[in-house]
């Protein structure tokens, strides 16, 4: 299957209070530190697997959110993993659960050609939209979400 991202949020390790690398690499976060394209996924309040990017540099911690997109393909399988008709990617634990990324995906290297997840280019939207952060409780204001000017933004 394949989804368009549509919506991210970005984080900047230990300069960024709302980081998961804010305080420093530890076992749940080391992802975020390895090279830029490796996959961080964590569990958000022990229920919902959600996935970052790294943007590096290495051992920065840097990293960017995946908050949503729209199944472009495979539709019966993000459907039938969701449960679900409608709603099926926009917000990060829809999106992760739609594409089948859990823990055991942690770590994965999303440029490697083989790879059963993996990004790949694709048209960039006409527009895209700079919006403060959303489900944070620190550096709140930092206009570091971004949304594809096509999406609904329902990611919150």
């Amino acid at each position: 299957m394949a989804v368009r991202v549509t919506e991210v949020e970005a984080y900047r390790g230990g300069d960024d209070p709302a980081s998961h690398a804010f305080k420093g690499r530890t076992g749940r976060n080391g992802s975020m530190f390895e090279r830029p394209g490796t996959l961080y996924v964590y569990r958000s309040y022990g229920v919902h697997w959600c996935a970052n990017v790294a943007t590096g540099p290495q051992g920065t911690g840097w990293a960017i959110l995946f908050r949503g997109g729209e199944v472009i393909d495979g539709l019966s399988t993000a459907r039938a993993r969701r449960g679900r008709d409608e709603d099926l990617a926009n917000g990060p634990g829809k999106l992760c659960q739609a594409l089948g990324i859990e823990g055991s995906h942690d770590g994965t290297f999303l440029f490697e050609p083989g790879s059963v997840l993996r990004l790949e280019p694709g048209s960039a939207p006409h527009m895209v939209m700079a919006t403060p952060r959303v489900g944070v409780t620190k550096a709140q204001d930092l206009p570091w979400r971004f949304i594809a000017a096509t999406s609904t933004g329902n990611g919150d």
